[in-house]
Parts: C-alpha cells; sequence; structure tokens
C-alpha cells in the first residue's frame, strides 16, 4: 500500500464510527481552542508592550539615577541634604531616597566610557492649561525623546531642536479646550501656568503644533502634553524661581545615550561602569522585562489548563483507537496476510490518531482565532478604549502554526499504543477472531 493510500485509509477508518470520532475531536478542540486563546492573550498584550516602548523613550537610552545607599542594619537612613523622597509606584506608603544629580554628576556621567550623550530630566509640574480666557484644565506635562515616537491625530510633533516654545496636545483636551477638532486646534496658541518656589504662579504662551493620541503608557500617565525641549526649559526655569542657587539645577533623574549599535554585552558592560561610579540605571528592556515576564508566566498557567485539556483528549484518542483495532481485527489480519507489514499497520492507526488530532486542533484553531477576534475587537471598543493600540488577543503565524504541530504530536503518541498492538496481531489467528 503506498503512503497515499495509506493516509486515505486512515482518513476513511477514522468515520467509520462517527460518534466516537467526533466526541474525540471535540475533546481535542477544547484543549486547542483554550491553547489559541491564552497564546492570543499573550501575543496582544506582548505586541502592546513592544508598541509602547516608544513611552519609555528610545532604545538606544538608559535611565540613570543617583541613590543613596540604605542602612545596613535595617534601621532609619542618615539625612543627606542632596537626597529626594520619591514615592515607589504602586505603594501607598513606600518611599525611597534619590540622590540628585548635580551639575558634577553630568559631567561624571559624560566622561564615562560609552556614554554619548548626557540629557537631565527636568521635571515640571504645571498648574493649568487655558486657551484664550477660557476655562483652565489641569495638566500632566511628559517629555520628548530623540527617537520617540508620537501618535498624533493631527498636526506634526513639536520640534525639539528649536527655541519656538510648543507642545503637542493630548486628544482629551481638544474639546475642552474650545477647539472644534484636532485639526482646528493645531497651530493655535494655549497658555500654561506653572507657580515656582516662593508660591508665585508664571504663565507662558505656547503654540500647539499637533495633537497626541490618549495612550496608556506603561511608564507614565494618560493624556500628558508633550512640550518640546524650549518649552520644558522655559517652565523649569520659572518653577525654580526664588531657590538658592545651591538648590537650582538638581535633577533626580538624567537620560545617558549610547550607540544604538552596542551589543547585549557592551552595554551590561556599560552599566557596569555607571554602577561603579555611584549611578543605577536601566535600560528601555529591562524596564519592560519585568512585564513580560508576569504575562507570560500567566500565560505559561493558562496554557497548563490548555495541555491538562489536551491530555485527557489524549486518553479519548487511545480508547477510539484501541475499539477500533477490537472491531478491526480481523481486517488487520487479513491486511497482514496480503503482504502488509507490521511497520505498515503501525503506521496507517498512527495516521488516524495523526489525522484526529489535525482535525480536532484546526477546528479549535479557526474558531479560536474567530472568536479571539470578535472579543479582542468589542474590548477595545468598550471597556479598553482608553488603551489606544491595544488587541487584547493577537495571533501570529507563528504560535498558531506551534499549536497544531503539538496537538497532532500528542495525538500521535496517544496513537502509538493501539497501533503498535495493531502491528503485533498475528495474522492466523487475526483471522480467526470472532
Amino acid at each position: 500500500m503506498k503512503t497515499r493510500d495509506l493516509l486515505g485509509t486512515a482518513v476513511g477508518n477514522a468515520f467509520r464510527s462517527r460518534t466516537r470520532t467526533l466526541l474525540t475531536i471535540l475533546a481535542i478542540f477544547i484543549g486547542a481552542f483554550t491553547l489559541t486563546i491564552t497564546n492570543g492573550l499573550g501575543t496582544g498584550i506582548n505586541r502592546y508592550i513592544d508598541d509602547t516602548v516608544s513611552t519609555f523613550g528610545a532604545s538606544d537610552v538608559l535611565s540613570v539615577t543617583k541613590t543613596v545607599a540604605s542602612s545596613t542594619d535595617g534601621g532609619p537612613e542618615v539625612y543627606d541634604p542632596d537626597s529626594a523622597a520619591a514615592t515607589g509606584v504602586g505603594s501607598r506608603l513606600a518611599t525611597s531616597s534619590v540622590s540628585v544629580l548635580t551639575a558634577d554628576d553630568l559631567d561624571e556621567l559624560a566622561s564615562i566610557d560609552g556614554v554619548t550623550e548626557v540629557d537631565p530630566v527636568r521635571s515640571v509640574s504645571v498648574d493649568y492649561i487655558q486657551s484664550g480666557d477660557g476655562t483652565k484644565y489641569t495638566i500632566s506635562a511628559g517629555s520628548l525623546v530623540e527617537g520617540q515616537d508620537v501618535t498624533l491625530d493631527a498636526g506634526d510633533v513639536p520640534d525639539d531642536t528649536g527655541t519656538a516654545l510648543q507642545l503637542a496636545l493630548p486628544t482629551a483636551y481638544v474639546s475642552p479646550l474650545g477647539f472644534a477638532d484636532a485639526d482646528a486646534a493645531v497651530g493655535q496658541e494655549v497658555t500654561l501656568a506653572v507657580s515656582d518656589a516662593t508660591g508665585v504662579q508664571h504663565t507662558v504662551t505656547a503654540t500647539i503644533t499637533g495633537v497626541s493620541e490618549d495612550t496608556f503608557s506603561l511608564g507614565g500617565t494618560t493624556g500628558s502634553m508633550l512640550p518640546n525641549t524650549a518649552l520644558t526649559s522655559a517652565l523649569y526655569d520659572l518653577a525654580q524661581t526664588g531657590l538658592q542657587a545651591d538648590q537650582q539645577d538638581r535633577y533626580t533623574q538624567a537620560r545617558v545615550w549610547f550607540d544604538p549599535d552596542a551589543t547585549a554585552s557592551e552595554v551590561s558592560a556599560l552599566q557596569d561602569r555607571l554602577t561603579d561610579a555611584g549611578f543605577t540605571s536601566t535600560t528601555v528592556a529591562q524596564q519592560l522585562g519585568t512585564f513580560e515576564t508576569v504575562i507570560d508566566g500567566i500565560v505559561l498557567v493558562l496554557n497548563a489548563f490548555a495541555i491538562i485539556a489536551l491530555l485527557a483528549a489524549s486518553f479519548g484518542i487511545v480508547n477510539t483507537l484501541y475499539m477500533s483495532v477490537q472491531e478491526r481485527t480481523r481486517e488487520i489480519g487479513l491486511m497482514k496476510a496480503m503482504g502488509m507489514g507490521s511497520g505498515r499497520v503501525f503506521g496507517l492507526f498512527s495516521l488516524e490518531a495523526t489525522f484526529i488530532g489535525f482535525l480536532g486542533s484546526a477546528i479549535g484553531v479557526g474558531i479560536g482565532m474567530l472568536a479571539g477576534t470578535v472579543i479582542s475587537t468589542v474590548l477595545s471598543r468598550t471597556v479598553l478604549s482608553d488603551l489606544t493600540g491595544l488587541h487584547l488577543i493577537s495571533f501570529d503565524w507563528t504560535s498558531i502554526v506551534s499549536v497544531i504541530v503539538l496537538v497532532m504530536a500528542i495525538a500521535f503518541l496517544a496513537g502509538t499504543l493501539p497501533a503498535a498492538r495493531a502491528a503485533r496481531k498475528d495474522p492466523v489467528e487475526a483471522l480467526q477472531y470472532e
């Protein structure tokens, strides 16, 4: 019997007992469907995390701080006038002391081998934004980083090299500030207010060059305006008015650029040099690593349940083929008497098991992709509408093919026992079987 005939016979035999085979396929379908959805969930979230890399800055940038050494005996830390309290994200009370960066620290960073550029992060707290004589609204200020990819609804990204005071306005502020739409807001002027160290409020006028989408940033807040360097500097200088000279130009964080073509080992060596110099640094990949590790862990647990379902389905395959071998004992004897070798008999039943696995996985994957796409679309338009660009369940062909191959492999292994039993049948005894 040729391989093509063997395959055709296996497919035909799979449906000799339709009810039994369909129930087995249904069990496989459940496992394949679950695997498809859970893998799609992991793909969708990780893809979203990768797409939001730009909110952390370019990939060739290190975020650098100078951290105060913690107490070794578990007691309170000694007060350092050059430190600032930084509240821990996600904690109500937890704070850590971060030593501020001075001009000397910035010079030291610039002198470290592998550092190509150093730029202090100027944190600005804006009191309000106002268009004309309209209502004043609170707003947070983000920052533009060279290489950052900003998604705009209209206009252009602010010129980060010029002297004009410019900003990208979040979409959520277009209507409240009195603009008809995003295009109407481009080119208009707004007033920004900031309070100095003595509590006196100062205002500056800036031009809207673009309207940015309201996206969720894993490293920041939704709806932050993006001022260019000139506007950030102007607001920062006004906020420092009234500070003593020795308290000015002190930063909690700096950005350090390195060669974008640097290898992972070279970046690691640079971070070691920064550590030796008393600085703590993190790359974009390291900031994202924690999120991706958590997501991958959750997906792994969900996949484990899907694998359990597939293992349960494998017992159905074993049962189906054992019954098939029992029912076709005389047929097996006839095939062997006509010259079919044990290997061909084994292959026939193994192909039957593999085909059942393929059919169940293909249906499970197909319906899983359809259901995942529908669920993701509905969620992105409703409860997840604020997370622009997030498709909760996404698929890539590599994972889809992997699911099908995995299920077929499990089905093949499940079919080896009954296939081996069929292959060992003695043709004389099999022909005499009643």
